[in-house]
């Protein structure tokens, strides 16, 4: 089993990096992003759709490999869908890159979530891919039930095939977190690291959710990582926030920036690599 690693990627830099109706005047790059690796001293970089690596030049391409390795930085890729093409091309970036893990959304190419069914057969014209490629593809829990996860998982039973598990995604299901982790533990292969609150309204006819940095909200990390150690999994932490909008986009950056350094520093106390 490898040793964790703690890392950040391009979700815990969404309103830096921008999106639509959010642009900030000066985006973080790839270059950026890396930057805030170093100086942050994690070892793990994952990028997501929002910075998508494969949208680079191959001169920008090189940039962020030589960038990378002189700062001993691994490299993740995080995509979204299940479309047998666009994964390939995937794998290859990856295998290219020197990344050994692709993380995404298991979704269909119109945005909507697959049956058990359908997830199981395009999983497994996937599996000829990663064994070839020797990249593993790490399914992000969220909108499918874990146990469907688990149970698809189980039944392909390939170790090239596991889990990105997400601390928060599964609320939308409605899925508690201890629950989700404790059917997904032993294939987990990615780690998203994502603390939030649920509060509720004033009325007390509902809830709102919200980030924090990682330790100052309901998650309860110590807990999740010996559950990950106890199943033997090989998974980085990747750093991932939900910083609130504030008056001013600049201001909700700095909120983020400022969010990202207290979270490294907390989670220093468990992730030494």
């Amino acid at each position: 089993m490898s040793v964790m690693k703690l890392g950040i990627g391009t979700y815990t830099y969404m309103w830096s990096i921008g999106f639509e109706g959010a642009q900030p005047a000066l985006p973080m790059d790839a270059i950026g992003l890396l930057a805030k690796g170093r100086d942050l001293g994690v070892h793990v970089v994952q990028f997501g759709p929002n910075l998508a690596l494969d949208a680079l030049s191959e001169t920008q391409m090189h940039e962020v490999v030589d960038c990378a390795r002189s700062a001993e930085i691994e490299l993740e890729i995080g995509t979204r869908g299940l479309d047998l093409q666009h994964l390939r091309r995937q794998f290859e970036l990856a295998a290219r890159l020197g990344c050994s893990l692709v993380r995404t959304v298991p979704e269909l190419s119109n945005g909507e979530v697959p049956c058990r069914a359908e997830l199981q057969d395009r999983l497994r014209e996937v599996v000829p891919e990663l064994d070839r490629f020797r990249v593993r593809l790490a399914l992000e829990n969220g909108d499918i039930p874990a146990q469907d996860l688990a149970d698809t998982l189980d039944a392909l039973a390939n170790p090239w095939l596991g889990v990105t598990l997400d601390t928060a995604n599964s609320l939308a299901i409605p899925e508690g977190t201890r629950q989700v982790v404790k059917t997904l533990a032993r294939h987990t292969m990615c780690f998203h690291v994502k603390d939030f609150v649920v509060r509720r309204v004033w009325h007390r006819m509902g809830f709102i959710v919200e980030g924090r940095p990682a330790g100052q909200g309901q998650m309860d990390l110590p807990w999740i990582l010996e559950e990950l150690k106890s199943a033997r999994s090989g998974a980085n932490a990747i750093l991932e926030l939900w910083p609130p909008e504030q008056a001013e986009l600049q201001l909700t950056g700095a909120l983020e920036q400022e969010w990202a350094e207290q979270s490294i520093r907390y989670l220093r106390q468990f992730i030494l690599n």
